[in-house]
């Protein structure tokens, strides 16, 4: 019975930020096209809308299976820092939303599905993970349109904050949340989600942000800071 608990809550997570996901990328999509009419990210975001509203669904049901319920409406707050322009807040939340978030995202689903799942999580998982590498490449072409037009610098001492915000803080506290044996039920043990968190940042994050002039120092130094604690 604990274990059902846990999965039903892990799902039901799940399915909250897939529904988060959702309003978020529809208000985002509005506001880019508002100043960069000629970009592909807004049509891109809208059916990622789309995509997210359709994983909290299959989220919802899966978190049911296991006698878990999905309560209340998203909610879609901006997470950027209140002293940045409007347009340089949209980049934050699509550098946080997409380029940090959904390419973890993906780093996560990926190794689950090198586990053996129960069939029905397998096929939930599989389907968000091939949409998960569209969402997480929507945010670097904005990413790359935004560095063409202006010095995107200015976000690195902001993204520890952007990696604040994607992990609870106890991930790095040591020990196991949740027992291995949830693994075919589609939840990882902290220390392979910590793992996971840690190389995706170092291997693809870091190195795909430096690309912009985007100085890894502030985020180096999170990281080092974290993996000390572990």
């Amino acid at each position: 019975m604990e274990e059902r608990h846990a999965v039903a809550d892990a799902w039901s997570f799940r399915a909250r930020v897939e529904r988060e996901a959702a309003a978020r990328f529809a208000r985002l999509a509005t506001a880019i096209a508002g100043f960069d009419p000629e970009s592909p990210v807004p049509a891109l975001m809208r059916r990622a809308a789309d995509d997210e509203r359709r994983h909290g669904s299959l989220c919802t049901e899966l978190a049911a299976e296991y006698g878990g319920s999905v309560a209340g409406n998203a909610g879609d707050v901006s997470v950027a820092p209140r002293n940045l322009g409007p347009r340089a807040a949209v980049l934050y939340e699509v550098v946080a939303a997409c380029c940090v978030t959904e390419t973890e995202s993906v780093a996560t689903l990926t190794t689950l599905l090198g586990e053996e799942l129960e069939p029905r999580v397998e096929e939930v998982v599989r389907e968000i993970a091939r949409d998960e590498v569209v969402h997480g490449r929507m945010g670097w072409a904005h990413l790359a349109r935004e560095s063409a037009a202006y010095d995107v610098s200015f976000l690195a001492p902001m993204i520890p904050a952007m990696l604040s915000g994607t992990v609870d803080e106890s991930l790095f506290a040591g020990g196991e949340a949740q027992p291995s044996n949830l693994l075919r039920h589609g939840v990882l043990p902290d220390s392979r989600k910590r793992a996971i968190f840690l190389q995706t940042l170092e291997e693809v994050v870091v190195p795909g942000l430096e690309t912009f002039r985007i100085d890894p120092g502030p985020t180096r130094a999170w990281l080092a800071a974290r993996q000390r604690s572990c």
